[in-house]
C-alpha cells in the first residue's frame, strides 16, 4: 500500500515521503488520530516506501518549509511524493502480506492488550541487523493498549534506538500512553476524513455502490472503519428519510402535518432500540444534508458538500432553509440527538424536532 493509494491526509504523506527520500525519518513515530481513518495503513507505507526495493521517486520543487516535529513540513496544494513505493516488488507484497522479516507488527491479543512479552522480543530482535531490508520497522497497532510494563520497557529502547531499527505507534486515544513515551515520539496527527473521501474508500476497496457509500459515509464521521462495522440498508433509508423530512418542512407550515412527517422516521421499527438507532441516524444524515444547505445557500465551496450526489436537491432547499433557518434547524438536531442520548421517547423527540424544522 504505497503513500499514493491512501485517501486523504496529503500534506502528512508528503511530509512522510520526502522524509523517507532524505533519510530524515525519525526513529521513532505516533500516529495519532481518530480510528479507521488510515493511520495503520500509513504505517504500512512508510515500511514499503523504506524497503521497497524499485522505489519510485518524483521531483517536487516550489515548496516553502518549516519544520515541524524534527520533520520539514511543505506547503503547497501539489500531490506529489518525493519517494514512493511500487508496491508490486517481491518486499512490497510481503509487506502487504505481512510475511517481511523486517517488518513487524504487534497488535492486541485475545485480552485486547499488549503485554511486556510482545515488547521484548522486538527489542531483543530490533537489536540486530535487518536481514534484508534497508531498515526495521516495527509497526505497533493501537499502541494505547500497551501495558504499563510493557510501555516502560520501550523506553529506553525509543529512546536510543539500534542505527537500522525505527519504531511507529499507531494511536487513537494517544494520551493514554505514558507521558514518558510520548516525549520520545515525533507525533503526526491524523485527521478524519471527509465524507467524499471515505465514499471514494468504500466504493474503490469495498464494492460499495455510489449510493450505500455516500449514505454510510454521511454516518461515519471521517472513519472508514466505523462506515464498515454500519448496516447500510438502514442508513440508506435514513437518509432518504432525513430528506423527505427536509422536503416536507421546507413547504408545510400547518404544524398537524409535520406532525405526520415526523411519523414517517419513527414508525418503521418494531421495537423501541430498534426506532431510537434508527432515529439516531436519520438525525445525523439530517444534520449532514443542513450543513450542505447551509454551504449552498451562503455560496460557499461545493466541494465541502458531503451530499455531492444530492446537490441539485439540496440547492432547491437552499431557498427555504436560508442561513439563519438552515443554523437553527441544525442546532435543534443537535439538541434532539442529545436527547436521545438521555433516553427520551423517540416519538416525542422526533415530534418536537419536527415543529422546529
Amino acid at each position: 500500500m504505497p503513500f499514493r493509494t491512501i485517501v486523504g491526509h496529503r500534506r502528512l504523506l508528503t511530509l512522510l515521503s520526502r522524509a523517507v527520500a532524505r533519510d530524515t525519518l525519525p526513529p521513532a513515530l505516533l500516529l495519532a488520530g481518530p480510528a479507521g481513518v488510515g493511520k495503520r495503513r500509513a504505517a504500512l507505507a512508510i515500511a514499503e516506501a523504506v524497503n521497497c526495493l524499485k522505489p519510485q521517486q518524483d521531483v517536487v520543487s516550489g515548496f516553502s518549509r518549516t519544520e515541524v516535529s524534527g520533520f520539514s513540513r511543505t506547503d503547497s496544494g501539489s500531490v506529489e511524493f518525493a519517494r514512493d513505493a511500487c508496491g508490486e516488488c517481491p518486499a512490497c507484497r510481503r509487506i502487504q502480506r505481512g510475511v517481511h522479516p523486517d517488518v513487524i507488527v504487534i497488535e492486541p491479543g485475545d485480552m485486547g492488550s499488549i503485554k511486556i512479552e510482545q515488547v521484548r522480543d522486538v527489542i531483543d530482535r530490533a537489536d540486530y541487523r535487518p536481514f534484508e531490508g534497508r531498515r526495521r520497522v516495527v509497526i505497533i497497532d493501537e499502541a494505547d493498549a500497551l501495558m504499563p510494563a510493557a510501555q516502560n520497557a520501550l523506553l529506553k529502547t525509543l529512546e536510543e534506538p539500534p542505527s537500522a531499527s525505527m519504531f511507529v505507534l499507531v494511536s487513537s486515544i494517544p494520551d493514554a500512553l505514558l507521558p514518558t513515551v510520548r516525549s520520545r515520539c515525533s507525533r503526526l496527527r491524523f485527521a478524519a476524513l471527509s465524507t467524499s473521501e471515505v465514499t471514494e474508500v468504500l466504493r474503490r476497496d469495498h464494492e460499495y455502490s455510489e449510493q450505500d457509500a455516500r449514505a454510510v459515509a454521511v454516518d461515519a464521521e471521517g472513519s472508514v472503519g466505523r462506515a464498515l462495522h454500519a448496516e447500510s440498508a438502514d442508513l440508506v433509508e435514513a437518509r432518504e428519510g432525513a430528506q423527505r423530512l427536509l422536503e416536507y418542512t421546507a413547504r408545510a407550515g400547518d404544524p398537524s402535518r409535520r406532525l405526520d412527517a415526523a411519523r414517517d422516521v419513527t414508525g418503521k421499527k418494531s421495537t423501541s432500540v430498534g426506532e431510537r438507532d434508527q432515529l439516531a441516524a436519520c438525525l445525523r444524515a439530517l444534520g449532514s444534508l443542513l450543513r450542505d444547505v447551509s454551504i449552498l445557500s451562503a455560496g460557499g465551496d461545493r466541494g465541502l458538500i458531503g451530499n455531492s450526489d444530492l446537490e441539485p436537491q439540496l440547492a432547491s432547499l437552499a431557498t427555504s432553509f436560508d442561513g439563519k433557518r438552515s443554523a437553527s434547524a441544525y442546532a435543534a438536531v443537535d439538541e434532539a440527538l442529545a436527547a436521545l442520548e438521555r433516553n427520551a421517547s423517540p416519538k416525542i423527540v422526533a415530534d418536537w424536532l419536527v415543529l422546529q424544522l
